[in-house]
């Protein structure tokens, strides 16, 4: 059983937020460039899969968590 649901920095944070970034960009851009671009974006989303996997958690539901944690934040600040 899962003991804590938190989401915590790491573990694949980082290639789902590039993922959803490359989502986005891929919607401004017409043609084969913009289904390119959407493949690299679901790439990307194979390594937190595998960790979830190898964790034995139920990957799909932990992504579409992280997906809407990822939909929910602002883009980064930086300094």
């Amino acid at each position: 059983s899962l003991q804590n649901d938190s989401v915590v920095a790491g573990g694949g944070a980082i290639e789902m937020e590039l993922s959803k970034y490359l989502r986005d960009y891929s919607r401004t851009i017409p043609g084969k460039q913009q289904l390119l671009i959407g493949a690299y974006a679901k790439a990307l989303e194979i390594i937190p899969r595998q960790l979830c996997d190898n964790a034995g958690f139920d990957a799909t539901n932990i992504l579409n968590k992280l997906r809407a944690k990822h939909a929910q934040v602002g883009p980064p600040v930086i300094p």
